[in-house]
């Protein structure tokens, strides 16, 4: 085989490495201005049939792992209603367009899930459009970098990033539990933060090991119901948060044993996997998608 055809498959250089240009965005960062641009799978994903009629709420679902997990589940089979935040209108929008071209049922909500009322109200919503919840995915998240220490996280943003990474989860979880039928799931997005807190990342590591409690506790919670829990801990993602959120985007997974960022692409085919009959045996687990960075 000549080594052209290999080197697409080489994990090393199947993506672009750093450094990548010094990029700014405010937040919650927009896909579009991004340099390189991130990679769903728009080109590269080829469903199997593997979710076929699956309803499914994805949060987050705009941009990143949340677009990258929508497409793929759509080309699987499954219909989706995915949130986001109304400043990404535009994002959805795309996201949109990938779900129905690959011919499934796209259901975007504008939905801060950091109000309860507006998480119970997403989950009438998708009753409503389904009938039932197939598969939770709760991918929703948000963080910003303080170099300067505990001092300078302030309330606010503690409180924002809790309510978001924590709060949400539980809410949608409970809430999504009525509708979820035996066979069904839902996953949750941890981190390689959850193992590996990054000191200037403290309040969003900290929600990140309570999301590894969180799935771990209510997979065995859940188990003789027939519903399965597991999570994700994706390392570094090049996703529109990176630029919203870190105050240097040049060496971003350089640290990583393969010397990248991951892009969304490569994280979507783990949340398939767990949601697919072919993981019928497994819950409580959390998959790490971290470039090679060990973790427990």
């Amino acid at each position: 085989m000549a080594a052209e055809e290999r080197d697409p498959e080489d994990p090393v250089s199947k993506h672009p490495q750093p450094e990548f240009p010094q990029q700014d965005q405010s937040h919650p960062g927009w896909t579009g201005p991004m340099d390189p641009p991130p990679d769903h799978g728009e080109e590269s994903y080829r469903g199997s049939g593997l979710l076929e009629g699956r309803k499914t709420v994805i949060t987050g679902g705009d941009s990143g792992i949340g677009r990258a997990v929508a497409l793929a589940f759509a080309r699987e089979g499954a219909d989706v209603l995915f949130t986001f935040l109304p400043a990404e209108e535009d994002e959805a929008a795309a996201t949109t367009r990938l779900v129905t071209e690959a011919g499934r049922s796209a259901v975007p909500i504008a939905c801060d899930i950091r109000e309860e009322e507006q998480c119970r109200l997403l989950v009438e919503r998708a009753v409503t459009e389904f009938g039932r919840i197939d598969i939770l995915v709760n991918n929703a998240a948000y963080q910003m970098s303080q170099p300067d220490g505990i001092q300078a996280i302030t309330t606010e943003q503690f409180d924002r990033v809790m309510r978001t990474n924590l709060y949400g989860m539980f809410w949608l979880s409970k809430m999504a539990l009525p509708h979820i039928p035996a066979g069904g799931c839902i996953i949750n997005t941890a981190s390689v933060q959850a193992y590996k807190p990054s000191p200037h990342l403290l309040d969003y590591a900290t929600t990140k090991g309570a999301i590894v409690t969180f799935t771990q506790g209510l997979a065995q919670m859940l188990a003789s119901d027939g519903i399965r829990v597991n999570a994700v801990a994706p390392g570094p993602v090049w996703t529109p948060l990176i630029p919203a959120t870190m105050p240097d985007t040049t060496t971003l997974g350089k640290q990583a044993p393969l010397g990248r960022p991951a892009q969304p692409a490569e994280m979507a085919p783990a949340y398939v996997f767990l949601a697919s009959p072919q993981a019928s045996y497994i819950t409580a687990e959390i998959v790490n998608a971290t470039g090679g960075t060990p973790l427990p």
